[in-house]
């Protein structure tokens, strides 16, 4: 029988369930190896009777608590994909700030009717197999991920930084065209697709393991970027991921 697959979504713009989507070519080779039984953007009928969950989304309301946890519950393998769901995102910019005051600005004298917590990354509420990670994610990697879960296999994620794609690409480093860049501590997988088009990377999928925080920090230092400018580029995507600046900015 072939395993059943839900596609769920969280607090996110669901951009990398529209990638599920585009798979194009590809689509027609994963309808023929798994039964999607739970997809609320592709299909009307839902099922929770599946083998394999992909949840997109950061966890930021009691309900998508109890929701992701009862997922976690049916599902044999529980894979968290994209940004949101894997390192926070955008989304998690607002735990920098006050959660009431943050609430008032966006809804008003409605606020009360909103009951919102501070983000968090699905792993932070439920074990996680596997996690995708970009915003959004990447579709090449996507199919070699999923061909992996369906032969059994956990794949290993990527440990090199996205500067070893770059190179690949033969691209001319950014900082040779004035561009400041933190690919040199952000992990690879996507192809090193911003900066091939002249655009710095912003860290969508997540630092190395063990990312060598204080050269970069001298290198923006270097390049004139303030502490807050440094500051913004490190958090962007990766609030959840705190970075102390403190011993960088020490006069």
């Amino acid at each position: 029988m072939k395993p059943k697959l839900g596609v769920f979504s969280f607090t996110s713009c669901e951009g990398c369930q529209l990638t599920i989507l585009n798979l194009e070519d590809q689509m027609l080779d994963l309808l023929g190896a798994v039964e999607i039984v739970n997809f609320r953007e592709a299909i009307d009928d839902r099922r929770n009777d599946y083998d394999v969950a992909f949840v997109e989304g950061s966890i930021t309301t009691p309900e998508e608590v109890e929701e992701v946890q009862a997922i976690r519950g049916r599902a044999k393998i529980l894979v968290a994909i994209g940004a949101c769901a894997t390192i926070g995102g955008i989304n998690a910019l607002k735990n920098r700030h006050d959660l009431a005051t943050t609430k008032q600005k966006v809804y008003g004298d409605g606020a009360r009717h909103f009951p919102s917590e501070p983000t968090r990354r699905v792993r932070d509420v439920v074990p996680v197999d596997y996690e995708m990670h970009g915003c959004p994610i990447d579709k090449i990697e996507l199919v070699r991920v999923t061909k992996s879960l369906l032969l059994g296999q956990i794949p290993l994620p990527s440990e090199h930084a996205l500067c070893t794609e770059c190179k690949q690409r033969v691209n001319v480093c950014l900082y040779d065209k004035g561009i400041c860049c933190i690919g040199p501590i952000v992990r690879s997988g996507c192809g090193a697709i911003c900066p091939a088009f002249g655009e710095a990377c912003v860290a969508c999928r997540g630092f190395l393991s063990h990312p060598n925080i204080a050269s970069m920090v001298e290198i923006l230092k270097s390049k004139g970027l303030s502490r807050a400018e440094v500051e913004d580029r490190l958090t962007q995507f990766n609030s959840l991921t705190p970075v102390d600046l403190s011993p960088y900015y020490l006069s």
